[in-house]
């Protein structure tokens, strides 16, 4: 167990601005330190899981305008609860067994401050996203 949380760790990127303060809440620092290097770890995979979700769902967001195409990325990620739930899976499946245990202690709040990030990581990404068009 203690290797497989090591090679999980160190498979991480550091992140230098993702700063931890004495002051801060429970759930920041598990964002500072867990959340941000895994979603940066599974951008690739999470930006391929959107491009298939447009594709299946006839390429609707290929043709929308870029403010329409950033709604479009809030809507699904919020919206569609099975796309939702796989996204969390790419997320937690990185997670070792105390940030685990940390996010069941609050995963309510964890779980909106991880689709924020996704939703964010995503529209950043907007032009990896218009190269996955599949006509």
């Amino acid at each position: 167990m203690a290797l497989r949380n090591e090679n999980l760790l160190n498979l991480r990127p550091i992140i230098p601005n993702a700063v931890i303060y004495d002051s801060m809440s429970k759930d920041e620092r598990f964002q500072n330190t867990t959340l941000r290097p895994v979603i940066k770890l599974q951008s690739e995979l999470l930006v391929e899981a959107f491009k298939n979700y447009a594709n299946k769902h006839k390429g609707v967001f290929y043709s929308l305008s870029l403010p329409k195409k950033m709604d479009y990325i809030e809507n699904v990620v919020q919206k569609d609860m099975k796309f939702r739930n796989s996204l969390k899976g790419m997320i937690i499946g990185q997670f070792t067994i105390e940030e685990y245990l940390t996010y069941t202690d609050n995963s309510s709040a964890l779980n909106k401050r991880m689709m924020k990030m996704v939703i964010e990581r995503l529209k950043d990404q907007l032009q990896l996203l218009e190269q996955g068009h599949v006509a």
